[in-house]
């Protein structure tokens, strides 16, 4: 038998036009802390590692070659866990985070839903094993 390699998701990368503005989106409505920022490149390109639970970040970073709003959302959207679906997501609306589908149930999985950042890249609340 073969020895799984892969041990983590370790982080995700966002790049975008402003990373200031969207991480500040992710800090500010969202909830996730900063743990470190920088300036990086020739093109003093900014640099924000937001904490995402205990092990893994979601990394914002400006990239010269993406501009404007994303125009495929759906094509990659990652999910960030709750404890309580109903509390957070009430939460990320009072806050005026664009819903894009309301909460959900999967069968065997748990609840669902989906939001918009200001780049249009969807992420998800999950709450899973929900009874």
């Amino acid at each position: 038998m073969r020895e799984n390699l892969i041990k983590n998701l370790e982080s995700l990368t966002l790049f975008t036009q402003n990373a200031k503005k969207l991480a500040g989106f992710y800090r500010d409505k969202v909830g996730l802390k900063v743990k470190f920022e920088a300036v990086m490149g020739e093109n003093d390109e900014e640099m924000y590692d937001m904490s995402v639970g205990k092990k893994s970040s979601l990394y914002v970073i400006d990239h010269s070659k993406v501009r404007g709003k994303n125009k495929q959302p759906e094509r990659i959207i990652f999910n960030l866990e709750v404890d309580d679906i109903k509390k957070e997501t009430a939460r990320l609306k009072k806050a005026k985070v664009k819903v894009v589908q309301d909460t959900y149930h999967v069968e065997g999985y748990g609840y669902i839903t989906t939001f918009a950042d200001l780049d249009d890249n969807f992420f998800q609340l999950v709450q899973v094993k929900a009874n």
